[in-house]
C-alpha cells in the first residue's frame, strides 16, 4: 500500500538522519531512486524547490513527494513519517538525557556525531555538483558525463556572495535563493528560447 510505504520510508529517512534536511539528501535519493518513485532529475527538481521554498527541507521534500506519488493524502502520510522520529527522539531527550548532558562520554558523541554531520553534507554537496554540473547520473558513472558550463559558472558565481560582506553583514542566504532563481530562468529560460527562435 503505497500510503503505508511512504510514512515507513520517510520514517526510516527521518529516524537515521542525524544533522538537519541537507543531510538527508543521500538517503533521500537512495530511497527515492531506488524504488523508482521518480527519476534523478525531477528528485533535483523537487530537491532544488524544497530548499527554495518556506519551511524546514525534510517536510518540505516528504510534501512533494507524498504529493507527486499519492496526492494530498500521500503528502500527509510523508510528511508524518518524516517528522515522527523527530519528534520522538526530542520529548525522549528532554525526558532522559537532559540530566546527562554535562557528563564527558555524552558530550563525546555528540562531536563523534558532528563529524560525521560534516561527512554527509560533503557528500549531498559532491552528489549535487557531479548531476547538476556534470550532468552524471551517479558520482560512480562516467558514462553519462557532460559538462554543463552554464551550471558551472553560477556555481563559481555564487561562492564569493556567500562570504561577501556589506555594511558588516553577510548577504542573506534568500538574496542569493532569489539571484540564483533569476539567473536559472534566464539562462536556462529566456536565452534558449530566444536561440530557437
Amino acid at each position: 500500500m503505497i500510503y503505508l510505504e511512504l510514512f515507513w520510508t520517510y520514517f526510516k529517512i527521518g529516524l537515521f538522519t542525524i544533522g538537519g534536511g541537507h543531510a538527508m539528501i543521500p538517503l533521500i535519493i537512495r530511497e527515492i531512486l531506488g524504488k523508482g518513485w521518480m527519476d534523478s532529475d525531477m528528485l533535483l527538481d523537487f530537491i532544488a524547490i524544497s530548499e527554495s521554498t518556506p519551511g524546514p527541507f525534510a517536510v518540505n521534500i516528504a510534501t512533494f513527494t507524498g504529493m507527486e506519488m499519492a496526492g494530498v493524502l500521500g503528502a500527509l502520510c510523508a510528511t508524518i513519517g518524516v517528522v515522527l522520529p523527530s519528534f520522538i527522539i526530542i520529548t525522549l531527550i528532554v525526558k532522559l538525557l537532559y540530566k546527562f548532558m554535562k557528563k564527558k562520554a555524552v558530550q563525546e558523541v555528540f562531536l563523534g556525531v558532528r563529524s560525521s554531520v560534516t561527512g554527509l553534507l560533503m557528500a549531498v554537496l559532491l552528489t549535487l555538483v557531479f548531476t547538476v554540473i556534470f550532468n552524471m547520473t551517479t558520482v560512480y558513472s562516467a558514462s553519462s558525463f557532460s559538462m554543463d558550463w552554464t551550471a558551472l559558472g553560477m556555481f563559481i558565481a555564487m561562492i564569493p556572495l556567500a562570504f561577501i560582506k556589506l555594511e558588516g553583514k553577510k548577504i542573506h542566504p534568500i538574496i542569493i535563493i532569489l539571484i540564483s532563481a533569476i539567473l536559472g530562468l534566464i539562462l536556462y529560460g529566456f536565452i534558449p528560447q530566444a536561440i530557437a527562435l
